[in-house]
Order: C-alpha cells, then structure tokens, then sequence
C-alpha cells in the first residue's frame, strides 16, 4: 500500500526530491512553489517486478502517478491483436488523460522492475494545475512540449554551424521590412531611376492610384530592358516594369518567400496586410546574414555551366540544409527544401545533356521516385528514377538510355550515389512509353504478385521532374480509378508492409540491435518506411492523388472519418523521426556507415521519449492497416 513521504517531510528531502524533478518537463518550468506543493501532496509507493499499479478494472483513478525510480510497462488490448505495450520510465507522468476525464484507464500499468512512485491525488493535481500555467499545459498538450523540447536541444547543438540567426520559420510580420517605395504607371524611367539611385533601393513599385500594384521594376531589370534596349529615359515605367507581380502575406514565413523568389527567379517580392502593401522583401534582406541562401544555390544551379560548378552547388545544398537544422527548421520544411534544391540540379543537367543529345524535352519526361517523387529528401539519398517517352518514340530509346546514363553518373558525381538496385533512368526496364508505361502499372494493379509489388511500391511515389509533364497524367489517372477498385492489390501492398516490424519489444520498450558495438535502431528500415509504405496504401486505396506522406496521411484521416487528433499524430511522429534522421546524417559520424541508424544511448531524455511515443504510434497506424486490410 502507499505511503506517505513524510507527515511533514523535512527541507533537506523536499530539496532532495526537487532537484530530481526539475531535471524534466514540466516540473522545469514551475515555480519552486508549486513543485515543493506537488512532493509534499503527493504518496510515495513501491511496486514490486510485475505488480498491476493501474487497471481498467480499477475504475476512475484515484490519483497521478510520477515513477521517481524504475520502469513501468503500459499494456494495451487491441481487439483481434496480441496485448501490445509502451514503456514510461522515471521522471514520467501516466494517467493523465484519464485523471482529466474521470474514466478508467485504457492500459494497464505494471512495473517492470522495482518502481517508486508519487501518487498525487486528482483534486491536488486540478488545484495545482489551476495555479501553475507550465503545469495545465502540460497535461494537456503533454507530446507537443516534449516536441518543442526536443527541437530547442537540437537547435543548441546546430547553432555554432549554423550560418544565420534568423530562422525561416518567422513570419514576414515579424521580420524588418524595408520601406515601400513606389511611383504612379506614367512616371517618366528618368525619375524613377533617380529614386533607385537616390534611395539605394534594389526595386520600385508600380501602383495605380488605388494604391494597387500594377508592376515592379528592379536594378535587374534596367541593363536589359532600358540600356541594353537603348529605351528613352522619358519612357513611362509602365512599358518596361514587370507586370503579374507576385506577392507574399505578413503572416507568410520566410521559407515561403525563399521558396517563391527560388521558384519564379525573382529577387524582390512585395509584402501585403490583407489587401494593403506594408513593405518589399528582397532575397538580400532574407538572407543577409547567410553565406548560403535558398535563392543563391538555385541561382548558381540555373547559371552553372559545367559538372564541376555543379557539383560545388551540392555540397552548398547540405551545407545548407546544416545551417537550417541549426536554425530549428522542422523536417517537413527542411526536406521539402533539399527535394527542392536537387530537383533544379536535376533539372539542369537535363536540360544541359538534352541540348547536348540534341533532344527535344517535349517529347520525353523525367520521373522522379521515392523520397524524390514525395519531395521528402534527406541529406543521405540515392537515385530513384525512371524515364517515359512518348508514343512512336521507340527507335530513338537507345539516344534516351544514352542521355540518361550520362545523367545519372553525373548525378552521383554530385554526391547522389547511384541505387544499388538498378531504380534510374538508364536501365532499359524502366525506360519506356506511354503506352508501356500504362501497361506496366496494369499489370502491377491487376495481376502482381506478393513479391512485384515488394519492388513496384516505390513506382506509385512518381511525378514529372523534368520535360512534358502531361505524359505522366495518364498514369495518375489509372492509378488513381483502379487501384482503389482491386482489393487484392490494396491487400497484397499491407501484407508487404507489415513483414517491417516497429523497433519496440513486446513492453514497449525500444528494441535496439548492436552495430560497432553501439545499441542503435535503424530509424528509417523500422520507423519512416513504415509510415510511408502505410500512407501509400491507405491513398490508393481511397483514390487520394497526393504523393507527399504528411499530405497522404491527412487525407486518409479525412477519407476514414477519423478524429483529426489521429492523423495529427500519424504526422508528428513521421516528422520527429525524419527529424532523428537529418540530425544523424548532417553530423556525419554514420554507424556501420549506415546514415539512418541512431545511437539511442546519445539520446538525451527528453528525445528517448519521444521516440518510444513515436514508434507507438507508428505501430499503432500499422495495426490499423491491417485490421483494415488483412484481417
């Protein structure tokens, strides 16, 4: 039975006890006060190996468990599954959701080795969470502070790499934005020349007398289009100015306008508050304080004249994506920008070998695969990719293999190494029509067997990087009305998926293997693949056409009339450990030279947890997979 720490615990034990408790969130966060109130309410308990501490059987709880010392297994039955379990260790918190609602638990607790625990009666707890904001917040938005936590650790540890303070996560809003200088359509080239000169301004923009923007003119634009053209200085601007001006919010981020400037090849973007012009934003302002910028490295791509320059932008775009992990950018952001950045490196060298095989890139498409094909990239990445040419093109496949083999050992001259298992363009399978493209996914969809469908899943992550993308419409079109009409397929693809286990053991406990003599996981084999291979699935089992995993998953909650909570942490888990997987990559110490594996005794607390909940419900949207299409 409980019992009490102390009728009245001494000072010498309460300071004990706090020092230990405001290692950890969120008793870090809490006023002395409230923390010496929490130790002197709460009861300490011992639990014996094996002893049930928490049952649904016991009814509402009586109180909120802190374990101070040892371990403690959560065990849940999941109709039609074996018990499945989590693991808490100490300084963690378990009942909470349940305390909340005045329900029984759903798990059940057991210690797994000899377990101290502080029991905190639940009217205490309601009472200190009225006095104590860190603490409310907590229990109720327990992972997302652990997440933010965790995200402040790894930030610390990029900082002294990373290249500038200013992270691309800010809102436009919050950021020092330039004055707005703007002249009338009719202002004669000679005066607004003169303000740019005057001002030292990059850009001026055009507005009517509205005050809306009609046009914008930049230092950029004025050799070519004025003094090159030998334009009379007495022209309005509005004959010369750049028109469809594109724009961003205040409550835009930085990666936005980053994004934008790279995607458009503009240098100057005008900054609105609803329909009002609060400022412009230039690509010097964005990264004023980088070496490296978003929009420098894809200038130097389009402009790279040779392999050599090249393959100096792709060392910039991992020295660039350091930088970032530095800044705290989160995966999703972050992957989305390195799949970015290598997809106009990619797009230069098929343009540069397409003159040189004198090809015409109407005729053909470039098809991006995988992590590539999602725009999900980490910085460790091979080449996933294939080749589709139009119809009637067939005597010309031997020029488009040739074409293609050079593409590709450029490509791993840049550091992109080629895929072991032959996945590129230049394999004669994999180069094909249209028409041969089409039939090649009927017969996957229709009549694959266990083992095809192993190595076509990657095909059904596929877009257009490069050349006619309206070759490829087809191909969605199919795949997206017959693959949801043909459950044998649909059944064939989980059935694949779950020979991949989650790395935690039969406690919930994270399963390690010993590689170097280091306990490690393999984040990507037992953790990523899994999600993605899941979001795929339910995606084209519902007809969803996104390609993107967080995009996939979101839909398919919407598709199951899931609570959005469910798909929410589907995708914060997928991102945490994405987020593992740069942080291991961009340090570059690779165990067994394998970029994905994770020394999980490196692990602070804070993210041993984390990824024990993410791996929960990695495995829990698993076997949500199957008991939807295998059971």
């Amino acid at each position: 039975m409980p019992t009490r720490l102390n009728p009245t615990p001494s000072a010498s034990l309460v300071e004990n006890l706090r020092q230990q408790l405001m290692r950890t969130l969120p008793f870090s966060k809490m006023q002395k006060a409230h923390v010496d109130y929490f130790l002197i309410s709460s009861t300490e308990a011992y639990f014996a190996p094996d002893e049930v501490i928490l049952s649904p059987a016991d009814g509402v709880p009586k109180n909120l468990y802190l374990i101070r010392q040892g371990c403690v297994s959560g065990r849940r039955l999941i109709p039609g599954f074996d018990e499945t379990g989590f693991e808490l260790v100490a300084g963690e918190l378990f009942s909470i959701s349940a305390c909340y609602a005045g329900r029984p638990v759903t798990s059940k607790y057991i210690a797994i080795e000899d377990c101290f625990c502080l029991a905190l009666p639940i009217v205490v707890m309601h009472k200190i969470a009225k006095d104590s904001t860190p603490f409310s917040d907590f229990l109720n938005n327990r992972i997302l502070h652990l997440l933010e936590e965790s995200r402040e650790v790894l930030r610390n540890s990029f900082a002294s790499k990373a290249l500038s303070e200013q992270s691309l996560e800010s809102p436009l809003g919050d950021l020092a934005l330039k004055a707005l200088v703007s002249v009338p359509p009719k202002t004669p080239l000679r005066d607004a020349l003169k303000l740019i000169h005057d001002k030292k301004i990059g850009s001026v923009l055009v507005v009517d007398e509205a005050k809306k923007i009609v046009g914008i003119l930049t230092r950029y634009d004025i050799l070519g289009r004025v003094t090159l053209a030998g334009i009379s200085l007495d022209t309005p601007i509005y004959e010369v100015m750049t028109t469809a001006v594109k724009t961003v919010s205040v409550d835009d981020t930085a990666e936005t306008a980053g994004l934008l400037m790279s995607r458009y090849h503009v240098r100057h973007l005008p900054v609105l508050k609803g329909n009002e012009i609060v400022g412009i934003i230039s690509e010097r302002d964005l990264f004023s304080l980088q070496r490296l910028s978003l929009n420098n490295i894809s200038s130097a791509i389009r402009a790279a004249e040779d392999l050599q320059t090249l393959q100096g932008c792709a060392k910039n775009i991992r020295k660039f994506a350091r930088n970032l992990l530095g800044q705290g950018v989160q995966a999703r952001q972050l992957t989305a920008l390195i799949s970015h950045l290598n997809d106009v490196l990619t797009a230069k060298l098929i343009e540069y070998y397409a003159i040189r095989h004198e090809l015409d890139v109407e005729r053909f498409a470039w098809i991006s695969l995988g992590s590539e094909g999602r725009g999900e990239q980490t910085i460790a990445t091979d080449q996933d990719n294939a080749f589709i040419f139009m119809d009637g093109e067939e005597l010309n496949k031997d020029r488009y293999l040739a074409f293609s083999k050079e593409i590709n050992q450029a490509l791993d001259e840049c550091g992109y190494p080629l895929c072991k298992g032959g996945i590129m363009a230049s394999n004669p399978d994999l180069c094909l029509s249209q028409s041969q493209w089409l039939a090649r996914f009927a017969r996957w969809i229709e009549q694959g067997n266990p083992e095809d469908l192993l190595k076509a899943s990657i095909f059904f992550d596929f877009r257009s990087l490069a050349g006619n993308e309206l070759l490829l419409h087809p191909l969605r079109s199919y795949v997206t009305k017959h693959a949801k009409a043909t459950p044998r397929f649909i059944k064939l693809l989980a059935e694949n998926s779950l020979h991949w286990k989650v790395a935690l053991n039969w406690f919930g406990s994270l399963d390690t293997k010993e590689l170097d003599g280091i306990k490690v996981i393999d984040i990507k084999l037992h953790g990523t693949a899994i999600v993605v291979d899941a979001a795929r699935i339910y995606a084209l089992a519902n007809g969803i056409e996104a390609i993107n995993t967080r995009e996939r998953l979101a839909a398919a909650g919407r598709a199951l009339n899931l609570p959005a909570s469910e798909s929410v942490a589907w995708i914060a888990a997928f991102e945490y450990l994405q987020t593992l997987r740069l942080a291991a990559q961009i340090n570059g110490h690779w165990i067994g030279n394998n970029p994905n594996v994770v020394d999980i005794d490196a692990l602070n607390s804070v993210d041993r947890t984390i990824l024990r909940e993410s791996l929960s419900k990695v495995r829990n949207l698993q076997q949500q997979l199957e008991l939807d299409y295998v059971r």
